[in-house]
């Protein structure tokens, strides 16, 4: 029996242990008191991370891997990746590659490596300081800053002209260094690819829903994009060759890009699972475990001899409320009773306050759906905004 390492699992990572324990596998877990109490199933073993940085993880998961030495690792989210791959590095273990790593880390080092190696991308600028790029940033209105190592659209804002250029340097003088770039306009898709030794064994579309600038929350995802052939094909082949540029070993990938005049231009790249449901949306899309995949690739188990089919269509939405104290929640069990809806659910209660959603983990209601017949899923998803409300009053 082998034993997998778990770093980090959070809420949306439990499927990775339920999948290990599917495999016949001893699981360690990697996590903090909190979440490795919260855990509905118990690890054979669990190691406790001092904090949530990278270095905390990387500390924690290190430990684990001397006391007890794994067969495969995986990462759960942004803040494990590290941990993850230089585990893997050190005991000669399946992962992404610990460069492919360090570059989903750093949107910066991203763009260094990516203009060397000719992928499309923004034009961009590292800046050290925001004042002193504005004149980099005039001649090139809309603009994008985002930080270098974050994840869930935190830090991503786009800036349309030398006013709002001037907001922006005042109220993000303390961070440093930033990623500045050229807007690219087009619609948003990702692009999730499960990779074995370098090579794309399966990979999917996935159409994105946001609210537009200067945030661009996602507010909702339809796996198995409906792009014509050459499109698809052609997304293909840049996604392969993002992920040469990267490195990329072994496991999964998630790369954000927008459909631009001149063709796919990526955003970035992580090679972690991707958020917002999107596994199990791609579980149901086309009748494969997701998570199993990924443990099996860093287990160096076989994968299936033939590539999945699609099955079904699927799809997820989050309703956004507007800030303030919540008085109500309205529409949700109608919503549940909806034959395309896999799961429906609501991250707060009446009586929490809620900010201004300026990034994606500040949602807090999601619905899942999936049907075989486009007309019933579509049919879901417009019962859902209509109906699915978060009420609220002003603090």
């Amino acid at each position: 029996m082998g034993e997998l390492l778990l770093v980090g699992v959070g809420l949306m990572g439990r499927p990775y242990l339920a999948a290990a324990r599917r495999l016949g596998l001893r699981v360690h877990v990697v996590e903090t008191a909190a979440g490795a109490a919260a855990l509905p199933d118990q690890p054979d073993h669990h190691t406790l991370t001092s904090g949530g940085s990278d270095e905390a993880w990387a500390e924690a998961a290190t430990a684990a891997a001397v006391a007890r030495r794994p067969d495969g690792v995986v990462a759960f989210t942004e803040p494990q990746v590290l941990a993850a791959a230089l585990v893997a590095d050190t005991f000669s273990l399946p992962g992404p590659s610990l460069g492919a790593a360090v570059l989903s880390r750093n949107k910066a080092l991203q763009r260094g490596r990516f203009a060397a190696a000719g992928i499309r991308q923004p034009e961009y600028l590292i800046a050290t300081d925001l004042d002193a790029a504005a004149e980099w940033a005039g001649a090139r209105f809309p603009v994008v800053v985002k930080a270098l190592s974050s994840a869930g659209s935190v830090g991503v804002e786009l800036v349309a002209d030398e006013q709002e250029w001037a907001a922006v340097v005042r109220r993000r003088a303390g961070e440093t260094p930033l990623l500045v770039e050229r807007a690219v306009e087009g619609p948003e898709y990702s692009w999730e690819a499960l990779v074995d030794e370098g090579a794309v064994w399966f990979s999917s579309v996935t159409a994105k829903e946001t609210t537009g600038p200067p945030y661009f929350v996602e507010t909702g995802h339809r796996t198995a994009a409906p792009v014509d052939g050459a499109t698809r094909a052609a997304i293909d082949d840049f996604g392969r060759s993002v992920l040469a540029a990267l490195g990329m070993v072994s496991g999964i990938a998630h790369l954000e890009f927008r459909l631009a005049d001149a063709g796919a231009t990526l955003m970035e790249v992580a090679v972690r699972m991707p958020g917002d449901y999107l596994m199990d949306l791609l579980g149901l899309t086309y009748g494969i475990d997701w998570y199993e995949m990924v443990v099996r690739l860093a287990m160096s188990m076989p994968l299936p001899k033939q590539p999945p089919q699609w099955v079904a269509h699927a799809a997820a939405l989050f309703p956004l409320a507007e800030p303030g104290v919540i008085t109500a929640v309205e529409g949700l069990d109608g919503v549940r009773a909806h034959p395309a809806v896999e799961r429906a659910g609501v991250l707060a209660q009446v009586g929490d306050v809620l900010d201004p959603v300026v990034s994606s983990q500040q949602r807090r209601a999601y619905v899942l759906l999936s049907a075989a017949d486009p007309t019933v899923l579509d049919d879901g998803l417009d019962l859902a905004r209509r109906s699915f409300v978060i009420r609220t009053r002003s603090a």
